[in-house]
């Protein structure tokens, strides 16, 4: 990058760098933040905490502490986060310091999970006061599934200001050890519970049948409560009527595009994405990169190629079915471009096809009107997109849509 740029935006909103976010500012503000802290913090956990993965099954188990105290619910509420500037989030979470033990998924009954886990139920914010082992170092965790952290440091001692508030419908999963932690995650979800909610309150072995609960590595509760929950919503559209026609819905959003193609059809439904060279996962490529996984039915065997972001998507377009009362074949495409190049965490994906979903949308009688509108919408030639979706592909085959 030249630097000349920096000189001449000075964290501005031009982003001269191209950039949804300013790496300049950002880093000065999480060190000058971070500095900050020494052996002992006062804080209010939003609640947040955090489960390891690197390790398994000896795992990091700790509590996310914010350098404020106040109300700090949005540091771990991503239902809120899509309308903040991307630097906003960035900044808030990655000032955000894990405080935790390692421990074996199966030590469930530890004192210190006992902690954690009170926190990870309880429903607003906790004052807590922390001594760490030794100082903070300035280290952060980046991970494809999990909103981005701040550093992780050793604890010596945790202690509330105050008794952490649960929720009546949390505490009755937890204390229901007949409740299988598939059933529970669908009661608290059918409860009007936030996903990401269950998902702290599942990764802390808070919920499954007593004698089989352990802790649960944080992105892969993420997805496994999207994937259940997606799962029931989509079992329940296979005995509704289908949509009567054709939709096309598109939207752009922090460097960006979101392309939801819904099909008069039985339910199947694919997630597409094309990288483009310079962004997060494909920072060193000369080529846009274009992958993605599908499914023609409501069981899904094997863990998508395309990883977490599938379940996702798909949980945001059954709910958004289900609100319908109607089932719909379901093409989703994302193309990402190198002013987003940083991993955010697949709260991204789903809020914005949640949004993407609540928005406008353009009706049409045949696919292939659907598909010459798309076109010049998308950076990637409609050709190469309707060639390497599987839906599209088999639905348009010994077709001539294109002149």
């Amino acid at each position: 990058m030249d630097s000349r740029l920096c000189v001449l935006c000075r964290g501005g909103p031009r982003r001269l760098c191209g950039l949804e976010y300013c790496p300049a500012l950002l880093k000065a503000f999480s060190l000058r933040t971070l500095k900050r802290v020494s052996q002992e913090l006062s804080s209010s956990s939003p609640p947040s905490v955090y489960v390891g993965w690197v390790g398994y099954p000896a795992v990091a188990v700790a509590a996310g502490l914010p350098p404020e105290t106040g109300d700090t619910s949005i540091y771990d509420l991503p239902e809120r986060w899509l309308d903040l500037p991307l630097d906003d989030v960035l900044r808030f979470r990655l000032t955000l310091i894990r405080g935790g033990r390692s421990l074996r998924i199966h030590e469930v009954r530890d004192s210190f999970v006992d902690q954690i886990r009170e926190l990870a139920m309880s429903s607003s914010p906790v004052d807590v006061e922390a001594v760490f082992e030794k100082n903070v170092r300035l280290r952060a965790v980046l991970d494809e599934n999990m909103p981005p952290m701040g550093p992780l440091a050793p604890v010596r001692r945790l202690r509330f200001g105050s008794n952490p508030r649960v929720d009546s419908r949390v505490e009755r999963v937890y204390n229901d050890g007949d409740l299988s932690a598939r059933d529970a995650i669908l009661y608290l979800y059918g409860s009007s519970i936030p996903v990401s909610v269950i998902t702290r309150v599942l990764s802390v072995g808070s919920l499954g049948k007593e004698g089989r609960r352990k802790l649960v590595p944080t992105r892969w509760a993420i997805t496994a409560v999207d994937s259940v929950v997606s799962g029931a919503l989509v079992k329940g559209l296979v005995d509704k009527p289908t949509i009567n026609e054709y939709r096309l819905y598109t939207t752009t959003r922090s460097g960006n595009l979101f392309v939801a193609v819904l099909l008069p059809s039985r339910w199947m439904f694919e997630w597409m994405e094309a990288w483009f060279p310079g962004s997060t996962w494909n920072a060193f490529g000369n080529e846009v990169v274009v992958e993605g996984d599908w499914e023609l039915t409501s069981e899904r065997g094997e863990y998508p190629s395309i990883g977490g972001c599938y379940y996702a998507s798909r949980l945001a377009v059954a709910e958004y079915l289900s609100r319908l009362g109607r089932q719909a074949g379901a093409v989703l495409y994302r193309e990402i471009y190198p002013s987003f190049n940083v991993p955010v965490g697949v709260w991204f994906v789903r809020e914005s096809v949640r949004a993407l979903l609540r928005g406008p949308y353009r009706r049409y009688n045949t696919l292939g009107e659907l598909l010459e509108d798309l076109r010049g919408l998308t950076k990637v030639p409609l050709e190469t997109v309707v060639s390497r979706s599987k839906i599209l592909n088999l639905l348009t085959r010994g077709k001539r849509l294109f002149g």
